[in-house]
């Protein structure tokens, strides 16, 4: 189990890094970590709608590969190497106009050079919104 201490640091530090991105553009906040998993949320605003008034699936991929591949460098922990994400595939199943999108990423496989991540995204009420599957890469510096 990760302390309140360690949690607020590894939580500040996700969401120090993302200053100034497109993380960051997206308001993505980074709210709550455990010993295998990382979850993210993001508010929908008409901003990141589609022109039909629903939250854009772009918006979402970016979403699912922010809490996963943050998940996945978080939870290497290798020194003089660096993770990238390589593939990302995700499905919607509900749109959702406004509120809030919450994104949990958790570790399918942790190999020595390759990860795969499994993100849910749901609504606070805790219906499903999408899913998606990232694959990571973890490359020499």
């Amino acid at each position: 189990m990760i302390d309140n201490k360690l949690k607020k640091l590894i939580l500040k530090e996700a969401n120090d890094r993302c200053k100034g991105t497109l993380v960051s553009t997206l308001d993505i906040n980074f709210t709550d970590v455990g010993e295998t998993f990382l979850v993210a949320e993001m508010q929908v605003t008409p901003n990141l709608h589609q022109p039909a008034g629903v939250l854009h699936g772009g918006a979402t991929a970016a979403l699912a590969e922010t809490v996963g591949s943050s998940a996945a460098a978080i939870f290497s922990k290798k020194e003089n190497q660096m993770l990238r994400g390589v593939e990302l595939s995700i499905n919607h199943v509900r749109g959702i106009s406004e509120g809030t999108v919450i994104a949990k990423a958790e570790p399918i496989h942790m190999g020595r050079t390759m990860q795969l991540w499994k993100i849910s995204i749901k609504n606070k009420e805790g219906k499903d919104i999408s899913f998606a599957k990232l694959t990571t890469l973890t490359i020499n510096k």
